[in-house]
């Protein structure tokens, strides 16, 4: 029997989110230039390191697939909770985000990632219709979803 190793995707924001953490800090520094020198060093330091802070925190975002749960963020699902996966490309992803979305789903989404995959909750004491998870590789996440039901099977 071929075991498949879990899957594990960190969601890191974009380069450029971290660029314009650095422009914070200059900004911060500009601010801070009337006060003199050594003021300005602090707040260059200190408002690049507050937006860097931000930035990491919103970029660590987590997918995984492991002990027999789906793990998206701070939620954590058993697979023999969901139903079918659906793969999401960069259009049919900005829909479920926008006017196809229900308020119930649980959503994790972050905006620099184009696609997702949408599953069906088929617990029948939840009231959430689906769990939206945006993914770099929704058809690798959806394997893995697949291989782990099959497992526990």
């Amino acid at each position: 029997m071929i075991r498949m190793q879990p899957y594990d995707e960190r969601l890191t924001a974009p380069r450029s989110w971290w660029f314009i953490a650095v422009l914070i800090g200059f900004g911060t520094a500009l601010i801070m230039l009337p006060f003199g020198t050594l003021p300005m060093l602090g707040g260059l330091i200190a408002g690049a390191a507050l937006a860097c802070v931000a930035v990491s925190s919103y970029g660590s975002a987590r997918v995984r697939v492991v002990a027999g749960s789906l793990v998206a963020g701070e939620a954590r699902i058993p697979v023999s909770a969901l139903g079918t996966a659906e793969v999401l490309d960069a259009d049919e992803a900005a829909a479920w985000r926008s006017y196809k979305a229900d308020p119930r789903a649980f959503m994790l989404l972050r905006s620099y990632v184009p696609t997702a995959l949408r599953v069906e909750v088929t617990d029948p004491q939840d009231p959430t219709p689906y769990v939206y998870v945006s993914t770099r590789d929704p058809e690798g996440l959806a394997a893995a979803l697949t291989a782990v039901r099959a497992e526990t099977a």
